[in-house]
């Protein structure tokens, strides 16, 4: 059920500590959330709903700026993906031409809804390679539509669509993926800590990483070098359970203590 919805038989009856929650759980799964929404959505003014968000603020549970608030802390902060395609386009590029080079013919891929496994996905397509993808990404599923590729088949993933990330998650979407074994997943984090943890902002899309990597013959991390200097706040899994890190532009300390732990790195 959706919040609107829900809003919109109770909002005579609606209190304000109930409003709050309801507020925290559109910002928990959007990532970030707008006065004007709030307006809309619950019929308060602009002065209630910054008082809502004051709240919260204090509570911890989000970061005000200007016209709305977003999830609060360098952690849980997570870019759309529109915004994260972007960026370091070049590096991901060179990443997607190195997990396309470790392909067979006829091999069947878990793809994440990182762009980096995106752009791979996308040249996966073009280059005609035989190969089945499963995907909870949207925009991986959209490239079926415009990209003419009867050799690759496409299983989608079901589940709840987050729209800051253009993914299906939720337990419908684990599920879907824990009835498959697949040859190689494709994946990527939002950041990969010191002590070799990789992370996610949002935990239902880290439980959808999680099982692409235990039901893959040989899970495949792609990285550029920014994801060293950040983490997200769910814990994925620790870096020792993939098989191979494609690495762009990262940090050759991190990489070499990567490679003493047993898992493969190539520099891309």
């Amino acid at each position: 059920m959706s919040v609107r919805g829900d809003v919109g038989r109770r909002r005579r009856r609606i209190m304000p500590a109930e409003r709050r929650e309801m507020i925290s759980e559109m910002v928990r799964r959007s990532g970030s959330v707008t006065v004007a929404a709030l307006e809309e959505t619950f019929d308060i003014s602009p002065m209630t709903a910054r008082r809502d968000l004051a709240i919260l603020e204090d509570e911890g549970r989000v970061k005000r700026i200007h016209g709305g608030a977003v999830l609060p802390g360098f952690a849980r902060r997570e870019d759309s993906f529109q915004r994260r395609l972007e960026e370091s386009r070049e590096a991901k590029e060179r990443l997607a031409r190195a997990a396309l080079g470790m392909l067979g013919s006829g091999e069947t891929l878990f793809v994440d809804s990182s762009t980096t496994a995106y752009y791979a996905a996308r040249l996966i397509l073009r280059e005609g390679l035989e190969a089945t993808i499963l995907t909870n990404s949207l925009p991986v599923m959209s490239l079926f539509t415009t990209d003419e590729a009867p050799k690759v088949s496409l299983i989608g993933v079901g589940g709840t669509l987050r729209k800051l990330t253009l993914s299906f998650v939720g337990p419908r979407a684990t599920e879907d993926v824990e009835a498959h074994f697949a040859d190689r997943a494709f994946v990527s984090v939002k950041g990969v800590t010191p002590d070799g943890y990789l992370t996610d902002p949002d935990p239902l899309e880290a439980e959808v990483k999680r099982a692409m990597i235990l039901h893959s013959e040989e899970p495949i991390l792609l990285v550029d070098g920014g994801k060293f200097s950040q983490r997200g706040l769910n814990r994925i899994a620790h870096i020792s359970e993939v098989s191979t890190v494609l690495a762009a532009d990262a940090p050759e300390q991190r990489l070499k203590e990567i490679a003493a732990g047993g898992t493969r790195v190539r520099r891309v």
